[in-house]
């Protein structure tokens, strides 16, 4: 299988087949994030042979009968067949209708088994295609997109240079919720910067309450000296939240959603993790992060954010 740089993927797909349809990211201008930095350009398409290739070898994994008999010696389980495939690099949704189309075909051609495709999407993949076009991808097995939303917080969002606003988000998944795409955000506590993390929060509450994310996953702000918020904290043109305001907008954040969803802290980048229902596991997740909040454990939070040497 071909894997360029740093491969990374929600915790959700840790059973799904990864394949590499492009590596890098196409807007690559966020200021606060380095996930790509690892790599010699900024994008870059695969080739469809190469997806075939490694589509080909993916099939053996539950074929091919020296595989088979390693599994078989070392007194380890049968492999299933993959159920879901989810294509890596920072948004191959971007990539125009007839190559995903080309894709989920090669897809279902080599593994039958595969039902459905995910992968990570920016809010500007989807305004590229039609409506028409989404409802297709769909039919075709797209489903659960990992969209990084970061925050509904229109201010934070120009600053950081995500490249759309608010009213985009509600704009295009709404098309996606119109054609059947479900799919998760991604919240970054602590996007919205020092004493703003509660108005941050709750213009995100705002938004996704217009639509149907079938997880609202979050994740802390982690500052790396090689990224542009740094430069901009060195500038004094941004201040950084503190660990426990993060919490706070955490807990602002699940107070203000009104929708069902599931709702989790699970990456590297939460030194507390959990996840729950809502609305039934609101008052449990509530009071997990009052606790945390009250303990005030500033340094030790701190601390961890410090040895965190990568996402």
């Amino acid at each position: 299988m071909r894997y360029t740089g740093t491969i990374w993927r929600p915790p959700y797909e840790a059973a799904s087949l990864l394949l590499e349809a492009t590596a890098g990211c196409t807007h690559h201008k966020c200021k606060f994030c380095t996930l790509y930095n690892d790599l010699p350009f900024k994008f870059r398409m695969s080739p469809l042979e190469d997806i075939e290739s490694d589509l080909r070898e993916a099939q053996l994994l539950s074929t091919d009968p020296i595989s088979m008999l390693t599994v078989r010696l070392r007194g380890m389980p049968r492999p299933e067949p993959a159920r879901r495939a989810f294509l890596v690099g920072a948004n191959p949704f971007v990539l125009k209708y007839d190559r995903l189309m080309t894709i989920a075909d090669m897809t279902r051609r080599y593994i039958p088994s595969i039902k459905t495709i995910g992968c990570f999407a920016r809010i500007t993949d989807i305004t590229h295609k039609s409506d028409e076009e989404l409802a297709d991808l769909h039919r075709a097995g797209y489903d659960g997109l990992t969209i990084g939303m970061e925050t509904g917080d229109d201010e934070a969002l120009r600053f950081m240079n995500k490249g759309y606003t608010a009213s985009d988000i509600v704009k295009q998944c709404g098309r996606l919720d119109q054609a059947g795409i479900h799919y998760s955000f991604f919240y970054l506590a602590g996007i919205s910067g020092a004493g703003r993390g509660k108005i941050g929060a709750e213009a995100t509450a705002g938004v996704c309450n217009q639509l149907r994310p079938i997880l609202i996953g979050v994740n802390m702000l982690t500052i790396y000296p090689e990224s542009e918020l740094y430069q901009e904290i060195q500038r004094g043109r941004w201040n950084a939240e503190s660990e426990i305001e993060k919490y706070e907008e955490m807990r602002a954040l699940l107070e203000n959603l009104e929708i069902p969803a599931q709702f989790a802290a699970l990456g590297a980048s939460n030194a507390f993790q959990f996840q729950g229902t809502l609305p039934e596991d609101k008052k449990t997740l509530m009071a997990a992060l009052d606790k945390i909040i009250a303990a005030g454990r500033e340094d030790d939070l701190r601390e961890y954010r410090r040895n965190l040497s990568h996402l």
